[in-house]
């Protein structure tokens, strides 16, 4: 080998070991002890929101009937019917498209405390009225249902409240969400002349549907 070639090995050899040499003692990075650095972290918590619900409530849980207006052919007991309030807390984006709400009575017939003839559901009569419907109009009352013993004031309406009668309802549940409803009843039993004396009993139940 020439000797311009040998010096020209050597010279590269003895670069790529300073080269190698440079890399293999290379100084880590350092800090100074007790540095410190703070992260912050944040959340947002929405409140959780309870859905609104609707629901029926009753002022009390009895009503005592007492004479007043009996002729010479019936026998008629009055009273009022509680409050009944309906409540509705939903928003309308809640409420099931096409919804519609009602509360509905029907009675038992009359039990006799001492083993009188029961007095039939049918003589038991009620004329419903709204208190507060609220702003919308959207909110009524049913219509008032006479007893076996009267003439029909409406159409087939001398039945008593044997059946589901209609107390307040709407017809568009999620046009009244939000409010809270109001309505009684004018309650009157109405018994031949000659009904056994004594205590008699019956229920009165209201449901509430949608």
């Amino acid at each position: 080998m020439h000797t311009w070639s040998r010096k020209r090995l050597f010279a590269a050899g003895a670069a790529g070991a300073l080269l190698a040499g440079s890399v293999a003692v290379a100084s880590p990075a350092s800090a100074e002890p007790g540095d410190s650095a703070g992260v912050s972290v944040t959340v947002d918590i929405e409140e959780i929101r309870e859905p609104g619900v609707l629901a029926m409530s009753v002022a009390g849980d009895s009503v005592a009937l007492s004479e007043d207006g009996s002729t010479l052919l019936v026998r008629q007991f009055v009273g009022t019917l509680p409050t009944v309030t309906v409540t509705d807390t939903r928003t309308a984006d809640e409420v099931p498209a096409g919804a519609a709400w009602a509360v509905l009575g029907s009675a038992t017939d009359f039990v006799g405390s001492a083993g009188q003839d029961p007095i039939g559901a049918g003589h038991l009569g009620w004329r419903p009225k709204l208190l507060d419907g609220g702003d919308t109009g959207l909110v009524a009352e049913g219509e008032e249902v006479v007893t076996v013993l009267d003439e029909p004031t409406q159409p087939g309406n001398n039945v008593g409240l044997v059946d589901q009668e209609l107390l307040v309802s709407t017809f568009d549940s999620g046009a009244v969400a939000g409010g809270a409803y109001t309505v009684d009843a004018d309650l009157f039993l109405r018994t031949p002349v000659d009904v056994a004396a004594g205590e008699y009993a019956s229920t009165l139940t209201l449901s509430l549907f949608e």
